[in-house]
C-alpha cells in the first residue's frame, strides 16, 4: 500500500490496521489498538472509518477494483482468449493481493451487503459467464465456479509458497479441470489458452505441486477436504503444528482449520488448548 500525500493520515491507518489484523487477527484487533500504534485517539480514527467494517471494506477495495479491471479487459475477447485472460488474470490479482486476502479471507462477510459486497457478486457472476462461455449449461456454468475456485483457494492456505511455483501449480490444476474429455492431463493447455501456457505448467497437482511435497504445510493438509462419518480422526504432530500456526497467525477460524484438516471443530479446539 503505497503512501497517499492527500490523506496521510487515512493511509497510516490502514497500515496499521493491516499489521495489527496479521499480528492478532482482525476479531481481535479493535479501533483502540489501532489508535495507540499510531498515537491517536480512538476518535481519531472513527473520524476516518467510523466502524471497524469500514477498514475491512478499505483494505479489500484495492483488490475489488482489479479483479473489475481484469474482467473489463476480457469482456470483448474471443470465448478462449476471454476465458483464460480471466482464470491466469485471476492467479495473478490473487497473488498481488496475497497478505490483505490471507487475513481478511474469512471476515469478508463482515463487510455486509453494502456496495462492496454487491459489487463482489458482480465480479462473481461476470466471471461465471466468461469462462463458460456462451448457451453454456448447467455442467459448463458448475465447470466455471469449481475453475476460479482453483484460482483461489490455495492463496490462502498455502502461505509458505513462493508466488512464482504457486502459480504455475494453480494453473496447472485449472488446465486439467477445463482439459476436453480423453485429453492428455499432462503439462499441455487447452485449446484456446494462451501461448506457452502449456509448456510452462508444473506436473504437480493443484494444491501440491513439486516443490510443496514433504514440506510441513503439504503434510498437514494432505488428506484434507471432506470428513468420513463416524468419529474424527486423530491430528498428527504436523498438522498440530499447522492448526496452531495458523490459529496465531490470526488467518484462519476454528472452522477453516477443522474444514483443511478433515477433521471436527472440537479436534482442532482440543489440540489448540494444549500447551
Amino acid at each position: 500500500m503505497t503512501a497517499d500525500p492527500a490523506d496521510d493520515t487515512r493511509t497510516r491507518i490502514l497500515r496499521a490496521a493491516l499489521d495489527l489484523f496479521a499480528e492478532h487477527g482482525y476479531q481481535r484487533t479493535s479501533l483502540r489498538q489501532i489508535g495507540e500504534r499510531l498515537r491517536l485517539t480512538k476518535t481519531a480514527v472513527l473520524y476516518h472509518f467510523p466502524a471497524k467494517e469500514h477498514l475491512l471494506a478499505a483494505l479489500v477495495e484495492p483488490f475489488v477494483a482489479d479483479l473489475e479491471a481484469l474482467l473489463d479487459s476480457a469482456r470483448t475477447q474471443p470465448t478462449e482468449v476471454a476465458r483464460w485472460t480471466v482464470l491466469e488474470g485471476w492467479v495473478d490479482v490473487m497473488l498481488a493481493h496475497r497478505r490483505p486476502l490471507g487475513m481478511l479471507f474469512h471476515d469478508i462477510a463482515l463487510i455486509g451487503r453494502g456496495d462492496t459486497y454487491h459489487r463482489l457478486m458482480q465480479i462473481a457472476m461476470r466471471a461465471n459467464d466468461l469462462i463458460a462461455g456462451p448457451d453454456a449449461g448447467r455442467r459448463e456454468r458448475v465447470r466455471a465456479l469449481q475453475a476460479v475456485a482453483a484460482c483461489s483457494d490455495a492463496v490462502v492456505f498455502f502461505t509458505d509458497v513462493p508466488d512464482e511455483v504457486l502459480r504455475e501449480d494453480m494453473l496447472d490444476g485449472v488446465r486439467r479441470l477445463l482439459a476436453p474429455a480423453g485429453a492428455s492431463s499432462g503439462t499441455g493447455a487447452p485449446a484456446g489458452s494462451p501461448p506457452g501456457t502449456g509448456a510452462a505448467a508444473a506436473p504437480g497437482a493443484a494444491t501440491a505441486g513439486p516443490a510443496l511435497r514433504g514440506t510441513p504445510t503439504e503434510s498437514a493438509l494432505s488428506g484434507a477436504g471432506r470428513r468420513r462419518p463416524g468419529r474424527p480422526r486423530a491430528l498428527g504432530s504436523d498438522q498440530i503444528e499447522a492448526a496452531r500456526r495458523m490459529h496465531a497467525a490470526g488467518t484462519h477460524s476454528v472452522d477453516a482449520i477443522a474444514a483443511a484438516l478433515g477433521v471436527s471443530r472440537a479436534t482442532v479446539y482440543r489440540h489448540l488448548g494444549t500447551p
